[in-house]
Order: structure tokens, then C-alpha cells, then sequence
């Protein structure tokens, strides 16, 4: 973990300067600034339009009464595209474009979903199983029914049917 911070707040803005200035020697320092200005509108408004989109296939998941955890996935994505939309800087551009654009997102959610299970799974159990064993699911014990009687509501005087 402190690795990926240091990458993420040492190595990446590096990286974005040195990409800025081969852009802005290449092109121009005024039309490398319009780019970035430019840049961060258009995605501001990619963003909002991915984000009315995936709040509606949100709304719509409810009302068919499903579990709406691709469209939770899907929102936290869109609002991580965003946010590196806005960062300026065109390294941070492309991710938030990845983020953004639906193809990409279903891919990135995919993996995203796929490490988060495992972390979840292996929370859960407190550890991980040796390599090359096998998860048994039996579980030794006795099942016992019981019925109890079903609670009734409190009557009120005047209200006897």
C-alpha cells in the first residue's frame, strides 16, 4: 500500500509534467493549455451524462427489485473517470476516458470486482486455504425444527371485528 501512494503522489505527477512539457514544446504552451482546458470540459460533461445513465439503469435495477451492484460499480467508476478527467494533465485523461466510456468501464469493473470478491473472501475466512486444497462444504451437526406460534398484533378496545 505505501508503495502505490508514493506512485500515485510522487511518480504520477512527474510523469504528467514531463508529458506537459514534450506537449507544450511540441505544440505550444497556449494550445497545450486550451487542450487541457478543453479536455476537462468535455469530460466533465462524458461525466455527466455516464452518471445520468448509470443512476437511471440504478433506479430501473430497484424497481425490478434486483440487487443493483454492476450500477454501484458502475457509478463509483464513473465518478473515479471524472475526478481524473478534471486532474489536469493528459496521462490522467486517458485513465478517466477509460473509466468512462462504457466499453472499457465493463472491463475495468470486471477486474475491479474480481479483486475485491477475492479480498472480501479471504477477510471472511481469515485466511487463505494452502494451494492445491479443496474447500469441503459439509458441516457436522443436527437440525432441529421448531415451530413457533406466530406473534399477534396488540388488539385495541372498539376495534373487535
Amino acid at each position: 500500500m505505501p508503495l502505490l501512494l508514493v506512485a500515485l503522489f510522487i511518480l504520477v505527477p512527474i510523469a504528467e509534467l514531463a508529458v506537459i512539457i514534450q506537449v507544450g514544446g511540441a505544440i505550444g504552451v497556449w494550445w497545450t493549455i486550451a487542450i487541457l482546458i478543453a479536455d476537462s470540459v468535455l469530460g466533465a460533461l462524458l461525466m455527466r451524462s455516464q452518471g445520468r445513465a448509470t443512476w437511471k439503469r440504478f433506479n430501473e435495477a430497484l424497481g425490478a427489485r434486483r440487487i443493483p451492484a454492476r450500477e454501484v460499480a458502475d457509478g463509483v467508476l464513473v465518478i473515479f473517470g471524472g475526478a481524473l478527467l478534471l486532474t489536469p494533465g493528459f496521462l490522467t485523461d486517458i485513465a478517466g476516458l477509460l473509466f468512462l466510456l462504457p466499453p472499457s468501464r465493463a472491463l475495468i469493473r470486471r477486474v475491479f470486482l474480481r479483486q475485491a470478491m477475492k479480498r472480501i473472501t479471504v477477510s471472511m475466512t481469515g485466511m487463505q486455504p494452502p494451494r492445491g486444497a479443496r474447500r469441503s462444504d459439509d458441516v457436522e451437526g443436527t437440525a432441529v425444527d421448531v415451530d413457533e406460534p406466530r406473534p399477534q398484533p396488540p388488539s385495541r378496545p372498539g376495534l373487535e371485528a
